[in-house]
């Protein structure tokens, strides 16, 4: 990560952050999926095999989750980002099996400063993941609240910083 952090400026509608690329275990699926969606097909491969899946599948919330650990590690955590107001769209269009490998990107659709809070703008994403084979595993869309550049002269305060 570099010193200086993203701003919202940086965020200009058609800019490109690669997601990835993440192997997806076996090992990884089964703990998600026994603490948060302990449903067949996500804890026992013969029960994913069984099922319309087609293997041991993470589920769409893992993947979701996956998702957003690949946008913290490729632009959220170098930026000033200061949270999201929520999901507009979330997609899961294929099974993501154990042994795949994600990868995909964000892009940036629009980004507009926030009237009810100066300072501080709004950037809305488009996120595409695939799996190795090209196939379209996860289609989301969010927004993206993000500090702007201080004024030249003026230093950011600490809680602003912090």
């Amino acid at each position: 990560m570099s010193a200086e952090k993203l701003s919202f400026e940086d965020f200009e509608p058609g800019r490109r952050f690669p997601l990835g690329p993440k192997l997806v275990s076996a090992g990884e699926i089964i703990e998600f999926a026994s603490e948060f969606d302990p449903q067949p097909m996500h804890l026992d491969e013969a029960a994913g095999r069984a099922s319309l899946l087609g293997g041991l599948a993470a589920s769409g919330w893992h993947t979701s989750a996956m998702l957003m650990r690949m946008m913290a590690d490729s632009y959220i955590l170098n930026a000033l980002c200061e949270g999201a107001p929520g999901i507009d769209l979330m997609e899961w269009r294929k099974p993501v099996l154990a042994g795949d490998t994600l990868q995909g990107h964000s892009t940036v659709l629009e980004a507009r400063p926030m009237r009810s809070r100066p300072g501080i703008g709004i950037a809305k994403f488009r996120h595409e993941v695939e799996n190795q084979r090209g196939e379209l595993v996860c289609l989301s869309e969010n927004s993206v609240m993000i500090r702007m550049r201080p004024a030249p002269g003026i230093s950011m305060s600490p809680e602003i910083t912090a």
